[in-house]
């Protein structure tokens, strides 16, 4: 099925693909099926080939994700820098494709003289998983500014979908079972473009300043809770520099765990474990993780 669907597609189709080269903690196993689509047209056709039973996973930049040391059943899709176009669609609304960065979203924006969109450089992931978790930062959520979005179902059928067919709230959205991402219509405000641009610069400095950029994570692990930060509960906790093997709690943003070059998926699975159950016990407030944790144990 696989060798005959090849012949017709595009795209990229692998066997086996590491996921830790896709991945911002650089860890995890291989994917039995790895595929990078052409354009949205050419995801369709491989989606409509595929078994019906087959399991699907999507990734974009792979920031908000840990895939385990034994990988993943089934096929991963690849959006980002493939799902790539970004378009004004008319006055004050854009269209952006899955596989957009966010942070080249919030550019674009300002270069069309948009407001609104400056936090999304702040995000370290692609437009499809800023969709699927509502992703925030400096004060701004994803879904304050989505005017529509564009899905595909497994079997490659396209939809248009309106913001209130979907379940939205603090990093959690849901919406029509068995459909993905495919693209965002984000609507801003007219506005000035080195205002905006100042901006965003001024919100990357910020994230520098406070983050461990430029070392293997996924950014935030925990979300916030109510009325309080998580990494104010884990530094509290005494959990700074804590370590499981080579998976480190950072000492510049306790809400981060860095891979400091060797560690495995399940040594950083094991921390994140650890430091929910002492900010429980310690301060009695139960941590949720963010980031996503899929695969097989190995």
């Amino acid at each position: 099925m696989m060798a005959a669907m090849q012949q017709t597609l595009r795209g990229n189709l692998k066997l086996n693909e590491p996921m830790s080269r896709h991945t911002s903690w650089r860890v995890g196993g291989p994917a039995e099926r790895y595929y990078e689509p052409a354009d949205i047209e050419d995801l369709a056709e491989f989606l409509a080939g595929l078994p019906g039973n087959e399991p699907l996973m999507w990734v974009g930049l792979g920031s908000n994700l840990l895939v385990r040391d034994g990988g993943i059943r089934g096929t991963v899709i690849m959006t980002s820098g493939l799902l790539n176009e970004i378009d004004l669609l008319d006055e004050g609304l854009i269209r952006a494709e899955a596989g957009v960065a966010c942070a080249k979203v919030a550019r674009f924006c300002a270069r069309q003289q948009l407001v609104g969109a400056e936090f999304l450089a702040g995000i370290p992931g692609t437009m499809g998983g800023a969709l699927a978790m509502n992703a925030g930062a400096f004060g701004g959520e994803t879904w304050q500014h989505v005017a529509a979005v564009e899905t595909i179902d497994r079997f490659g059928k396209r939809h248009l979908r309106q913001p209130d067919e979907f379940e939205v709230a603090y990093r959690r959205v849901i919406g029509v079972t068995g459909e993905w991402f495919v693209a965002a219509h984000l609507r801003l405000h007219r506005g000035d473009t080195d205002t905006a641009t100042a901006r965003i610069k001024e919100l990357l400095e910020r994230r520098g300043a406070s983050q461990p950029i430029g070392l293997p994570s996924c950014g935030s692990v925990f979300r916030n809770p109510e009325s309080d930060y998580a990494a104010r509960l884990i530094e509290v906790s005494g959990l700074k520099g804590t370590c499981i093997g080579g998976a480190c709690v950072s000492e510049k943003h306790a809400n981060f765990i860095i891979n400091t070059g060797k560690a495995t998926a399940a040594e950083i699975e094991a921390l994140i474990e650890k430091v929910a159950a002492e900010v429980k016990s310690q301060q009695d407030v139960q941590l949720v993780h963010e980031v996503h944790i899929v695969g097989e144990e190995a």
